[in-house]
């Protein structure tokens, strides 16, 4: 069954007459504090996802993790062997420490619900559990399998999914990415920006600085003519920039500094920019002689582009979503997700959780009437045909 056959205005009404049924979802789900460091933490959301979605046919497995909580992957029990599949990826785990709930309770107040995680993202876990609810209820079959996948270590970069999020993209045809929307505009993210990390260490010599300060190389002065020149490659145009974040250097004020450390994050839009400057980065000498230097890392996420498949998918969203009566924009986001992995992989699609505003911030809420339209959009754009069709 195709989406034409799922009256828009029928669908909407339906999400919408679930409006309580999504909220004491979402709040169920934030009260279950699961931050990154936290492993044992991430079993208690999934163990609410999997009621959720037994009732629809789906049976969960545990992924166990190396050092980050285990992983859920989630399948309907009646699908069709080597049927093709499409992914919803989130995640469970949050930035917030235990206990924020004690200062920062999840709250229902004129039209938001506040709280930690509620935006960033188990509303957008929320979101992919009752659109599947919709589907169900509806009678509508998706052409393409759904696959649901929660990891629990998205907020440190995915140190031990990332391995899982690749064999699954390759394996699907779509893959769409419940991250919270951009702004509260509530755009697709049709980009993100690819994230770099870099530890560059300076060593000179020590000495004296009163007694014999011309026997010293400081490292701490070739590291600030290196701070300079690092801060120079940033291009706001072109959408890269260079930012040296943690330094740290030497061992008193009267000593010559042997040693100084930097920490630089990069973004770029593109992987040939990425490429570049972290060949422009390594390729750096130091300004003196007597100065050794070691450059560490590079491009750790890749950018999500603006390729010609996921070009077509936001395309097809942008006309789900005017069915609805949702006038969808889109942009790019300075942040990376799960999306720029599957994104090297297959189409894919990133922003489709929960409109609101504050993620990692103490205002952290969600606007509950337009993410129950995301719900709706969701549900829609799970029944669009395979790419081969």
């Amino acid at each position: 069954m195709s989406a034409s056959e799922l009256d828009p205005t029928d669908l909407r009404r339906w999400v919408h007459d679930h409006r309580a049924d999504f909220v004491a979802l979402v709040a169920d789900l934030c009260r279950v504090e699961s931050p990154s460091d936290h492993p044992e933490t991430q079993a208690g959301v999934h163990t609410r996802i999997e009621a959720a979605l037994e009732p629809l046919g789906f049976v969960a497995r545990r992924v166990p993790g190396r050092g980050t909580g285990d992983h859920l992957l989630l399948r309907r029990a009646s699908r069709r062997k080597g049927a093709p599949m499409q992914l919803l990826i989130g995640h469970s785990d949050t930035v917030w420490p235990l206990g924020t709930l004690e200062t920062m309770p999840v709250v229902e107040e004129q039209g938001r619900l506040r709280g930690p995680g509620t935006l960033d993202m188990k509303g957008g876990l929320a979101i992919a559990l009752l659109a599947l609810r919709a589907l169900d209820a509806h009678g509508m079959e998706p052409e393409l399998e759904p696959v649901l996948f929660v990891n629990a270590d998205e907020e440190i970069g995915s140190p031990d999914s990332v391995r899982h999020v690749r064999r699954l993209a390759r394996a699907a045809e779509r893959a769409w990415v419940l991250e919270p929307a951009l702004g509260s505009e509530g755009r697709i993210k049709t980009a993100r920006k690819g994230v770099g990390d870099f530890r560059i260490t300076i060593r000179g010599r020590a000495s004296h600085a009163g007694l014999d300060p011309t026997a010293g190389i400081s490292a701490i002065g070739e590291l600030a003519h290196w701070i300079e020149r690092l801060h120079a490659l940033t291009d706001l145009e072109a959408g890269s920039t260079v930012n040296v974040g943690v330094v740290q250097g030497g061992t008193r004020a009267n000593v010559v500094a042997a040693e100084a450390t930097a920490v630089v994050d990069l973004r770029v839009t593109s992987a040939e920019e990425g490429e570049r400057l972290n060949g422009v980065i390594h390729g750096m000498t130091p300004s003196r002689e007597g100065i050794r230097v070691e450059v560490e890392g590079g491009l750790r996420v890749p950018p999500l582009e603006r390729t010609p498949r996921n070009r077509r998918l936001w395309e097809a969203a942008r006309e789900e979503g005017r069915a609805l009566g949702l006038d969808l924009d889109h942009a790019l986001a300075g942040g990376g997700s799960d999306g720029n992995t599957t994104s090297l992989y297959t189409a894919t699609l990133d922003g489709l959780g929960c409109v609101g505003d504050g993620a990692h911030a103490v205002h952290e809420h969600i606007e509950i009437d337009r993410s129950l339209d995301r719900c709706a959009l969701l549900a829609r754009l799970l029944l669009l045909p395979g790419l081969g069709a």
